[in-house]
């Protein structure tokens, strides 16, 4: 029986277990097609299952929301052995054993060919982050969004989609500003592509003000809270603001007021349970004209399976940069 190394996390008397075991293939989880993992990655939401034990929904669990391999059986006549695939989101990593495995279980309809243009080292230092800052710029440009509009904000900018983000939009000519409490991170923004760096502390609505000075055309924004309200004032006529996270609260305060006089959209960014089609779009962007300019240069650390729990606990507390990138 082959035996692999994973990354389980367990619950025993309301305390959680973190620990590298050998595993079988018995321990894996009902699925079509079973992966050989080559990487992973750790997102925020990785740092919130294994630190907090949060959005788990069995233990023992494998976490890791993202995983890239070979294809080594199928029972879907969609993939054979050998082939390069992709798999996020869904229940991967929360309800069903994850990437941080050497070996993984999956059902065919979460997985992605993974596309030309694109190793699969790549695919993870993008992941979900990247995928995320991907379908939010694909949003924001389906809703009007082009380089002549003017300048475009990145919030929470130093993090996996802030900085995918920030490289992606300057890759494509857009004129970005990217927002970050790190003062120390300026060089690393403005290397990715960032025309003005604008500290945290003044992108925040504490006054409750329903309109200020018109700045942006678009705003990408994994951040929500005082933050995104801060954006909703200030976004241009006809401009969007792409939500994809709430690392700084999930309540927001506002009013109509700024979309029925100033024609703004807030458009919610879901990458858990976006459809196949559109799904399979972004990740072809992915690979062609918004693949980070820098996608093997300062946005990427690799870790082994023993470091996840450190690395874990340090993106909860907002001391990584950039895109953390597991090597099975």
């Amino acid at each position: 029986m082959q035996h692999f190394k994973a990354f389980v996390l367990d619950k025993r008397n309301d305390q959680l277990i973190r620990e590298v075991k050998e595993l079988t293939f018995d321990d894996l989880p009902e699925g079509e097609v079973t992966v050989k993992v080559a990487y992973s990655s750790v997102n925020y939401k990785d740092g919130f299952v294994i630190m907090k034990g949060a959005m788990a929904t069995q233990f023992p669990l494998i976490p890791g929301i993202d995983l890239a391999g070979t294809v080594i059986e199928s029972r879907d006549g969609r993939f054979k052995e050998g082939d390069p695939v992709i798999v996020t989101s869904y229940e991967l990593g929360t309800g069903h054993h994850g990437g941080y495995s050497e070996v993984a279980r999956v059902p065919a309809k979460w997985v992605v060919p993974l596309p030309k243009g694109l190793t699969l080292r790549e695919s993870m230092i993008l992941g979900t982050a990247g995928f995320t800052a991907a379908l939010s710029i694909q949003r924001l440009e389906e809703n009007g969004l082009n380089p002549e509009k003017g300048p475009v904000l990145v919030a929470g900018a130093t993090g996996g989609v802030g900085s995918i983000a920030v490289d992606s939009l300057a890759k494509k000519g857009y004129e970005v500003v990217a927002s970050t409490g790190k003062s120390d991170q300026e060089h690393y923004l403005k290397n990715l592509g960032a025309k003005n760096i604008i500290h945290r502390e003044d992108l925040l609505d504490k006054e409750g003000q329903i309109f200020r000075e018109e700045r942006w055309a678009g705003a990408i924004d994994p951040v929500g809270g005082q933050t995104l309200q801060y954006i909703l004032s200030t976004l241009k006529y006809g401009g969007s603001v792409a939500t994809s996270g709430m690392a700084g609260g999930g309540e927001v305060a506002t009013t109509v007021f700024p979309f029925i006089s100033r024609a703004i959209n807030w458009l919610g960014i879901d990458s858990v349970h976006c459809p196949m089609d559109i799904r399979q779009k972004v990740w072809q962007r992915l690979a062609g004209d918004l693949k980070p300019e820098h996608l093997n240069e300062e946005i990427v650390n690799e870790i082994p399976l023993d470091n996840i729990s450190n690395v874990s606990n340090r993106i909860l507390q907002g001391q990584v940069k950039g895109r953390t990138l597991v090597k099975l």
